[in-house]
Formats: C-alpha cells, structure tokens, sequence
C-alpha cells in the first residue's frame, strides 16, 4: 500500500511550491506591465515595475529556502528529495529569467525594442508567459494527487505538462521568427545584439516552465 506522500509532513512542501508558483505567476504579471510600459514612449513607471519584480524575487527566495530548510530529515517519501529540489530549482529559474530580461531592457533605454518589433516581441512575451500560468495549476493538482493518489489527477497534472511541452514548442517557433526579422531587418550591430540576447533571455522563460513539468514527472513516476 502506497502511504500518502502529504500525510508523512507536519507542513506539507507542495505549501511551499504552491506559494512559490503563486509568486511566479504574480511576478509574470508584473514583468508583462514593466514590458509594456517600456515600449511606450514616455512611460515613467518602468523603473518601479521592475523594482517591484526584483521585490518580488527576493520573496520567492524566502518561500525557496524555507522549502530547502524545512524538508524533515530521514523521512520517507515517495518523492525523492532531490527531485523535489530540482524542480523548485526549475520553478525558480523563471522567476530568474523575468528578472534577467528587465535587467537586460534596461541597460540600453535608447532606441529599447524599436517600434517596429513591438508586436513580434508582444507575441514573443504572451508566447512564453502561457507555460508560466500553467504552473500554479500543475502544483494544486499535484498536491491533490500526493493526498489520495487519484487517477483523475494523475491525468491532469500528466495533461498540463503536455500542454506546457505544446507551449514551449509553440513559444520557439515565435522566438525563431522573432531573430529572422531581427537578422533581415536590423543594420545596427548593437541593436541586433541587445534584440537578439533579449529574445533568447525571453525564450528560455518558456525553456524553464517545461524543464518543471519535466521534473514533475518525474516526481508522478516514482
């Protein structure tokens, strides 16, 4: 008889993953306003945004180091530790990247993202936010799923990581379409540089989010 993964913790860690991929998704919102703020002329509150981002990251630290700290020594789980690890690790890296791609906006204000890739960078951005939003959805099925062991959510969180392997894939061929106009267009070496890295920053989001469902698999698997 399987015993309850849930049952084995005073506090259970998918809490912790929980209100960690709750701050994901928060964080996504956030960077998405910073994004479009900075496309449009004149806008004052980039900064704050992603003051309110890096705020935001330190918080995710917090949840990721009491999840670190708070896993019971020498208790038996039919979750292996590090695999719990590894994909906190991947659900982590996201918020990094959001944090990475901001960072990397903000080093060259002038020309920014050009207007003329406003809409393939729109694109770019909702292409790899939809993996993000999925997350906190695998996590309380998964937490469901460790409490009773039921088919039925076994199949949903199996059918929300396909849906973030469809995503990513859907989000490399925006990315991919993304550098071509950048390579055909753009004269200016830097620009094309800073356009460039700022795709790939963008795109590795999406990388993250799926490298999570992989490692929730396998955590399903065991």
């Amino acid at each position: 008889m399987r015993i309850p993964l849930l049952s084995l913790f005073v506090t259970s860690p998918f809490n912790g993953l929980q209100e960690h991929a709750e701050k994901v998704k928060e964080c996504a919102w956030v960077f998405q306003h910073a994004i479009e703020c900075h496309m449009v002329h004149n806008c004052q509150s980039f900064e704050n945004l992603r003051a309110e981002v890096i705020r935001m990251e330190s918080e995710a630290d917090a949840v990721k180091r009491r999840i670190r700290g708070h896993l019971p020594v020498g208790t038996l789980m039919p979750v292996d530790k590090f695999q719990l690890f590894r994909y906190l690790r991947e659900q982590d890296s996201v918020l990094d990247a959001l944090e990475d791609a901001l960072d990397w906006i903000s080093y060259r204000e002038e020309p920014g993202i050009p207007e003329k890739y406003h809409k393939d960078f729109f694109l770019l951005i909702d292409s790899v936010i939809d993996p993000v939003d999925e997350l906190s959805r695998m996590v309380t099925e998964a937490q469901t799923y460790f409490k009773n062991y039921s088919d039925k959510h076994r199949v949903a969180v199996k059918d929300i990581i396909r849906n973030l392997r469809e995503q990513e894939d859907a989000a490399d061929k925006v990315e991919d379409a993304v550098k071509r106009k950048i390579f055909q267009m753009e004269k200016d070496p830097v620009t094309v540089f800073h356009l460039i890295r700022l795709s790939e920053i963008l795109g590795s989001i999406a990388d993250h989010a799926e490298n999570a469902g992989d490692m929730m698999r396998a955590m399903l698997s065991r």
